[in-house]
């Protein structure tokens, strides 16, 4: 595949128009479809998922030794050998994954006094086995950021495993309806990877050389997610043990929400960053800085519209979509994503750390953000209630974004002075979206329902 300048800025631009696409189809369909659940089921069912999936992503991410990244990122990341003995790798760790679910499965149900946990675990995660089996030939797509195929792939997917899923609640509205919905999704996916790339096939392969590349890029990524799972789902897991799962539910409700801003930033940086650094790692530091913040001001001028809209009028957005029993979720929004600036700061450049072969930067990052909802999640609510849990997950990412400035500057990557430009813009459209809000005659947020 050609390298050369033309060729990367198409390939840049197309796939950043197919990560918008992908993302914007993938969540239009998963609000309509969590709008339909949440009217169908009961609260508490989205608060049990919510720790069965906790636990099975931290099962995942303890066990990632970054077989995707290494694909993307190795000279190797084409030869059928290496992908193959990736895949093996794989597999193996997939079953492991699930003997791992059964030996914790009555450990959590005794631990949050919850009995059905004991079956749950098991059976949801059988998604890893399903997902183990997975080919590899989306990691290459994504490798030459190739992401149209990648986004027909995963929205159709979608459309017929959240389909099944709706029509389960309605038919048989019980927790089964998000069991299955689940195990239908994982098993479409995994059936459907193997025909992305004609004549493009896995199978069982043991190269050392191959192991070595892999386990040695994969050990700081496997201690970077770690910290990311510790410091992305402690929340959670601590709320599921400080608060009724009913309660549990409505807080991952107005999570999800919030959240949307840095799922687009991520898939940007994970799909369209990470690759583009990755092949121009090689480039003088101040060249590649310059063709970075080029790139970047735009998406964060856009994010800074798009989060100053959901501090704005979030809540209101929430309070009408959702019935009574998840009023709360309006508040959450709010704080939620009003934390979401610096981590969008830091989201636009972590991937060009791991693109230049830096991971360990984030791992330092994501465990000071771990620390700090270790200790600030049990005081926030012993001092101010579930508001202050809130507020401390909303905050408690400041010091993975100086972690990441830290490495940017020793990598001669620094973008201290446009986040500065950048948090100015944001908090002018912030001001004149709050303005608006008040001159409409809604007030302003939180001042009615925390006050």
């Amino acid at each position: 595949m050609s390298s050369s300048s033309p060729s990367l800025k198409t390939l840049a631009f197309n796939g950043a128009i197919w990560t918008f696409v992908g993302y914007g189809t993938s969540q239009s369909l998963r609000f309509v479809s969590n709008l339909i659940l949440t009217r169908l089921l009961a609260p508490e069912y989205f608060g049990l998922m919510a720790l069965v999936n906790t636990f099975i992503v931290g099962l995942e991410l303890f066990s990632d030794v970054g077989i995707g990244p290494s694909v993307i990122q190795n000279k190797r990341g084409d030869d059928p050998l290496f992908l193959n003995t990736a895949w093996t790798v794989q597999v193996i760790r997939s079953w492991i994954l699930w003997g791992c679910c059964l030996l914790i499965a009555f450990p959590a149900a005794y631990f949050y006094q919850e009995p059905r946990l004991v079956w749950l675990l098991p059976i949801v995660g059988l998604t890893t086995v399903i997902n183990g089996l997975s080919s590899t030939a989306g990691f290459t797509l994504r490798r030459h950021i190739s992401l149209d195929k990648v986004t027909k792939f995963e929205a159709s997917v979608q459309v017929v495993a959240l389909t099944l899923m709706n029509v389960w609640a309605w038919l048989s509205p019980s927790i089964w309806a998000l069991v299955g919905g689940n195990l239908i999704a994982a098993c479409l996916k995994t059936v459907r990877s193997h025909f992305l790339i004609p004549n493009y096939r896995n199978w069982f392969a043991w190269d050392r050389e191959a192991l070595k590349d892999l386990f040695t890029f994969g050990r700081w990524i496997m201690l970077s997610t770690i910290m990311s799972f510790l410091a992305m789902q402690t929340d959670r897991l601590m709320l599921g043990k400080l608060v009724s799962i009913q309660m549990l539910g409505v807080y991952t409700i107005a999570f999800t929400l919030s959240d949307m801003p840095r799922q687009v930033i991520a898939i940007m940086g994970n799909t369209v960053i990470f690759p583009l650094v990755s092949k121009k790692a090689d480039l003088p530091r101040s060249e590649l800085r310059h063709l970075i913040l080029e790139k970047r001001w735009l998406l964060l001028v856009g994010a800074a519209f798009m989060i100053a809209l959901l501090v704005g009028f979030g809540d209101l957005v929430t309070l009408a979509l959702y019935d009574q029993r998840y009023q709360d979720a309006g508040w959450m929004v709010t704080i939620l994503t009003a934390g979401l600036w610096h981590t969008l700061l830091y989201s636009t450049m972590s991937p060009c750390l791991l693109g230049v072969g830096r991971p360990g930067y984030a791992t330092c990052g994501n465990a000071l953000r771990f620390g700090i909802l270790a200790l600030g999640l049990p005081l926030g609510y012993h001092w101010l209630g579930l508001p202050g849990v809130v507020l401390t997950a909303a905050l408690s990412d400041l010091p993975m974004y100086g972690a990441v400035v830290w490495g940017l500057c020793r990598e001669k990557l620094s973008s201290v002075y446009q986040d500065v430009l950048a948090t100015l813009v944001f908090l002018g459209v912030l001001s004149l979206v709050l303005a608006l809000r008040y001159v409409l005659g809604y007030g302003l947020p939180l001042v009615n329902t925390l006050v």
